[in-house]
């Protein structure tokens, strides 16, 4: 039994719903599913549901079907649920979209319309009496693919098609679990991840558009870590037709986008003009559109002129890079920095602060490679007071340590903790512009183990949870084949964190013709 169910089979529905109305409206909020122990009261739901800002599911069922907890089917188009959960939760939620095209997504019918892909054991089992729950167990794993799985039908590849589902795994602490969709060795596209723990249950959202269409196709839920248990509840796949998955999209939009302007015109004596002829014209956008630059834009008016036109924002390609500014120890050059920002100012653009460090050692300026340890820590707290203090309150935000989740040049040499210092270091100097982490293969895929939302979201509550204030989300955006639905579905789990979210370097990749990447 799944916490959605634990709210509507515990609410007295003959008394609360049943008594004066032949028509009844349920309202069911995701984040009530995650409570353990009895369901609200009535007064207590109504209370809770002013302070709740989750999407909601509208349940509208007719008195009999209520009373009897049966469902109500609906003939409406699928609405794309941005529901997301980064905490481990003790229970799993209801499945989204009721389970979507998979059968028996909650286990309630047992085992039936699942199997095992591979030659692991899988089998049902419950979490405890008094809840219910029940969930898929897979066991004796001797390959990353053993797992628990389901054959789909027909999958089509004009529909985008949103996953869900709550994982867990036993004897180990923790291990990266891949929900992966393809063929029997011709196919195979990875749908999301999650870094999933023992003890509680942990949200994996992701989706795909098929490359393939085959007759079949199979879902399931892989580890490296083979000496795991993957335990898999509440598991949704939901098909969306391109006009579907924008519906959601285009209220968002209207809603916080869109505000209505009434304009009175009026001649010289201040008298209403009837009937008046309005041209509207935009002179600016307040939504963040910008690209890279580089020192090529300096002297270059046909280029300055095509970018103002464009762009409202800017990052500098290199010019501000610590193997720019400072090519050899001590000799310091931000004159292109300068000319660069100076050329942006005169063009109301603003600009971000790309960047502090880099980890990636291939960028480190090879003065900096060769310090011992004290020498280092000399080095990096010169540049902060250097860079920062000459561009304080110029920049719009700063990526601190540049792609932290890939590469630890910095924490090999200083230690642990040395990201810690440099935003400490830089808030101190420049309080009031926002620190940003900024990293890839966020959005772009989840086949990277190190570059996943979890272990984002993991290393950002770190800083946090040690006095940092980390400000925004920066994603770089370096697409191949860009997956639209994985791309909204890490979009959601981010939301959940209540902070700008920055895609920061996008482009996608030159091996598709120009109409294919626009």
């Amino acid at each position: 039994m799944k916490m959605g169910q634990h709210l509507v089979e515990n609410l007295d529905i003959e008394s609360d719903f049943c008594q004066e109305s032949s028509i009844c409206l349920l309202l069911v909020f995701p984040n009530f599913y995650a409570m353990a122990g009895p369901a609200p009261s009535i007064a207590e739901f109504s209370r809770r549901m002013k302070l709740v800002h989750f999407s909601h599911v509208l349940i509208f069922c007719s008195l009999q079907s209520l009373c009897n907890n049966t469902a109500v089917a609906s003939n409406e188009a699928p609405y794309y649920d941005a529901s997301a959960y980064t905490q481990c939760e003790p229970y799993p939620v209801a499945p989204l979209y009721g389970g979507g095209i998979i059968r028996n997504p909650g286990f309630d019918d047992g085992t039936n319309g699942w199997t095992s892909f591979g030659s692991a054991s899988v089998a049902l089992q419950i979490q405890s009496q008094d809840n219910g729950n029940k969930y898929l167990v897979a066991s004796n794993r001797q390959e990353s693919f053993h797992s628990p799985a389901q054959t789909l039908g027909n999958l089509r590849q004009d529909v985008k098609y949103a996953l869900s589902a709550w994982v867990q795994v036993r004897l180990g602490n923790s291990a990266l679990v891949t929900a992966t969709v393809g063929m029997d060795n011709v196919s195979f596209t990875c749908a999301g991840n999650v870094h999933a723990t023992t003890g509680c249950w942990s949200f994996l959202k992701g989706g795909f558009v098929p490359d393939w269409s085959p007759s079949y196709s199979w879902l399931y839920f892989e580890s490296n870590n083979t000496n795991v248990e993957i335990l898999v509840d509440s598991v949704s796949l939901q098909p969306f037709t391109d006009d579907e998955w924008r519906l959601q999209q285009e209220e968002r939009i209207a809603m916080k986008r869109k505000k209505k302007a009434i304009v009175h015109v009026t001649d010289l004596k201040g008298d209403r003009l009837e009937n008046a002829e309005v041209i509207v014209k935009q002179k600016s956008r307040q939504f963040p559109f910008g690209s890279a630059i580089a020192k090529t834009i300096l002297g270059n008016e046909p280029y300055q002129r095509w970018f103002v036109k464009r762009f409202n924002t800017a990052v500098f390609e290199n010019e501000l890079k610590w193997y720019t500014t400072e090519p050899k120890q001590g000799k310091l050059n931000y004159s292109l920095a300068d000319e660069m920002l100076a050329f942006c100012n005169a063009n109301s653009i603003s600009a971000r602060g790309h960047n502090i460090f880099w980890e990636d050692p291939r960028y480190i300026p090879s003065w900096v490679i060769s310090l011992d340890k004290e020498q280092l820590q000399q080095a990096v707290s010169r540049r902060i007071e250097s860079l920062v203090n000459r561009y304080a309150g110029n920049f719009i935000n700063w990526d601190v340590s540049n792609e932290l989740l890939h590469y630890s040049f910095y924490e090999d040499k200083l230690g642990p903790n040395a990201s810690d210092f440099f935003f400490e270091a830089a808030q101190e100097i420049d309080p009031w512009t926002p620190m940003f982490m900024n990293d890839y293969n966020i959005i772009e895929t989840c086949d990277d183990s190190q570059g996943t939302v979890d272990s984002y979201i993991e290393k950002l509550q770190e800083l946090r949870n040690s006095g940092r204030v980390i400000e925004g989300i920066g994603l770089e955006s370096h697409f191949s084949k860009p997956n639209i639905p994985l791309m909204r579905a890490v979009l959601d789990k981010f939301s959940a964190l209540d902070l700008p979210i920055w895609l920061t370097e996008v482009d996608v990749s030159s091996k598709f013709d120009q109409q294919t990447q626009v």
